[in-house]
């Protein structure tokens, strides 16, 4: 019987593999893999709990690769692991089209792999709110979670300014069973991080409330001795591994030049030389093989007994936590809503959309246990924490509202990372234009297909005497510029209960609410039998026969629409009003719809208090806008509309330029 491979050489698969992968596709970044290959190899094979024939199962450690750049070590993981889908011949195609092998890690695209990372300090905020999640769900169900999150970070991941909002959370929250294993090696692809860093990451993560060590990250003895202080513990931890980026290569190692390029095959040569690795491109010994596969199984027996506790659960808590585990809604759902829409049929209620989405809200959350709210220290003025709702509290997770404090980037970041996880149907807030601070979660939830839902209020110049800097101006157009983001921009009471009726039901597609902080009337008097907003747009009021004017309007300005239909309809100009709640559901309906929806009428109009950009693709290039075309002005929202030109009357007026004669 031969020896087991020491963790060194099961280490060296992973390295040989990751400069083939690399070298193969002429494109990459070797560097990190062959650093922290020893870090990985003890992580996976004496601390990790998972199983690689389920990688689904809810009760599995979370491994997040923050340092997207360095995939080809996750993938050399997976299928060293056993992964079915990790193929030899995936590897070999790193890097190209169709591949299960994406130059980052993309959730959804290749199974395994937890959260889509690349943009650095993503998947540091997606492991807190993954760690958050797990939190949360044990407390309320404390037989069935209890698993923890490691996180490989890099020196890009800790200088992005999300980090320092995530750690932070993570500390005050006392989220112990997240692991950060960083990759202190020392090297940015410009050269040596002393060029532009000299952070004491030790003492900084201290300072946020974590537990934090320096070990050599190549000695597997002190590496494994870290991961095991770190059970039981009552903080987060954070394990500096000291490494040498591109271990095992003689020349380039710990250097720059191994961070991102190919090594070269000389180099490549002079590595398995150096790491004893006499084997050709992309082969395993039959015995690292095999002991690698081991360790990817040693966790079914954790899993089985984990399916005996889950069978003896009562059949109605299993029914209930597996429709949260796929997202579906409970059965009374539909009724919930449509009862709280007749109450607004037969009681119209002229309120600020904020207003009306926290009393719709209520209702959501009333009938969705797994929701959870929460804002980034705007919770008086976003109204997202409904009076049905507990707040968390750091060692107390049995509640349904975070206090994010002032990090708006690091809350979406952390709200992606309790999608992620499932479970949970997680809800963000902040105003409108600090979206800007929230862009990069948003893009990525976009791109994983997640279903997370964030509310910004305060949606235009209607913020009023806050000023410019307060005023949204860009921000609908930047957010509607998403792929695969639904953004609402409801008109009245009816319409922000049907966006959120929408937003809870799209399991792939992320929702932004943009919600007034002025009152509006209600303008839907009548129940259509259908979720008009589901639409994007539609006719709210028609014309008097064949339309001469067509009115296009999101959110407060419809109102707006409405006030100067009554006008031109006076002076007997056939007009419609068109609420257009959500662009993207509009394009997304059918070309005959579209058609209809958008009419024939010679004038064609839109008014948002916002940029144009993007009302082209409705009104035509030659259309009228009335609305924003330069930054806003600090005043009473009423006064700084009309500055704007921004009014019923401009309406009538614009009407009456474009069709060349007096109304």
């Amino acid at each position: 019987m031969t020896d087991a491979p020491t963790i060194r050489r099961m280490a060296n698969a992973i390295r040989a593999l990751s400069m083939d992968a690399v070298e193969k596709a002429n494109s990459g970044h070797p560097g990190m893999p062959m650093g922290m290959a020893d870090v990985a190899t003890v992580l996976f094979t004496k601390v990790l709990k998972y199983d690689a024939t389920d990688p689904h199962w809810i009760d599995r450690d979370r491994f997040i690769l923050s340092a997207g750049h360095g995939s080809m070590l996750l993938y050399s993981l997976l299928h060293l692991t056993g992964s079915k889908e990790m193929t030899i011949d995936q590897l070999k195609n790193f890097r190209q089209v169709g591949s299960k092998t994406p130059g980052h890690p993309e959730r959804g695209h290749t199974e395994s792999v937890e959260t889509t990372t690349g943009p650095l300090g993503a998947g540091i905020s997606n492991s807190v709110g993954l760690a958050l999640a797990e939190r949360i769900l044990a407390a309320e169900y404390p037989t069935l979670f209890d698993h923890r999150t490691f996180a490989i970070c890099s020196d890009g991941d800790l200088m992005e300014g999300v980090s320092q909002e995530a750690i932070a959370i993570a500390g005050h929250y006392k989220l112990s069973k997240l692991v950060f294993l960083y990759d202190d090696n020392g090297i940015s692809i410009d050269g040596h991080t002393s060029l532009s860093d000299s952070v004491d990451q030790i003492a900084r993560f201290k300072a946020c409330g974590w537990n934090a060590v320096e070990i050599d990250g190549h000695d597997d003895e002190a590496i494994e001795a870290a991961l095991r202080a770190t059970e039981g513990s009552d903080k987060p931890t954070l394990i500096a591994c000291k490494t040498i980026i591109g271990f095992g290569a003689p020349n380039k190692g710990g250097t720059e030049k191994v961070h991102g390029s190919a090594l070269g095959a000389d180099e490549v040569a002079a590595a398995r030389k150096e790491l004893d690795w006499p084997y050709p491109a992309f082969e395993v010994p039959g015995d690292v093989k095999s002991a690698w596969e081991q360790a990817g199984s040693r966790g079914a027996d954790q899993r089985k007994e984990w399916e005996s506790r889950y069978a003896a659960l009562d059949a109605g808590v299993r029914e209930d936590l597996e429709r949260r585990l796929k997202g579906g809604l409970p059965k009374t759902f539909g009724k919930a809503m449509a009862d709280y829409k007749a109450k607004l049929y037969a009681e119209p209620k002229e309120m600020a959309t904020r207003k009306a989405g926290e009393a719709a809200l209520t209702v959501v959350r009333s009938e969705l246990p797994e929701l959870v709210s929460g804002s980034a220290d705007l919770t008086p003025s976003n109204n997202t924490l409904t009076k049905n709702m507990k707040v968390i509290t750091p060692g107390d997770y049995g509640g349904s509202f975070m206090h994010w404090g002032i990090r708006e980037h690091g809350m979406c970041g952390a709200i992606n990372g309790m999608a992620i996880h499932g479970g949970i149907l997680p809800v963000g807030s902040t105003f409108l234009v600090f979206s800007d601070y929230c862009r990069p979660p948003l893009r990525l939830a976009a791109l994983m297909k997640i279903r997370v839902i964030q509310v910004f209020t305060h949606d235009s110049i209607g913020v009023g005497e806050d000023g410019p800097t307060h005023q949204p101006v860009e921000h609908l157009a930047s957010l509607r510029a998403i792929p695969n983001l639904n953004v609402f921009r409801p008109a009245d009471t009816i319409e922000t209960a049907e966006a959120w009726e929408i937003a809870v039901a799209s399991l792939e597609r992320p929702s932004v609410l943009a919600l007034t902080r002025q009152n509006l009337p209600q303008l839907r008097l009548k129940d259509a039998g259908e979720n008009l907003t589901a639409k994007g747009a539609y006719e709210l009021a028609g014309a008097d026969g064949v339309a001469e004017v067509s009115l296009f309007a999101s959110g407060s300005e419809v109102s707006l629409a409405v006030e100067a239909k009554k006008v031109l309809d006076a002076a007997g100009v056939k007009t419609r009003v068109v609420s257009v709640p959500c662009f993207e559901l509009f394009f997304d309906q059918p070309g005959s719809y579209r058609a209809e929806t958008i009419g024939t009428a010679p004038v064609k109009i839109a008014i948002e208090a916002a940029i144009r950009q993007g009302w082209d693709a409705i009104v035509g290039s030659s259309g009228g806008f009335v609305g924003m075309h330069s930054f806003g002005e600090s005043g009473p929202a009423g006064e700084v509309y009309k500055k704007f030109g921004i009014t019923a009357d401009a309406v009538v007026e614009l009407v009456k330029s474009l069709r060349g004669t007096a109304a």
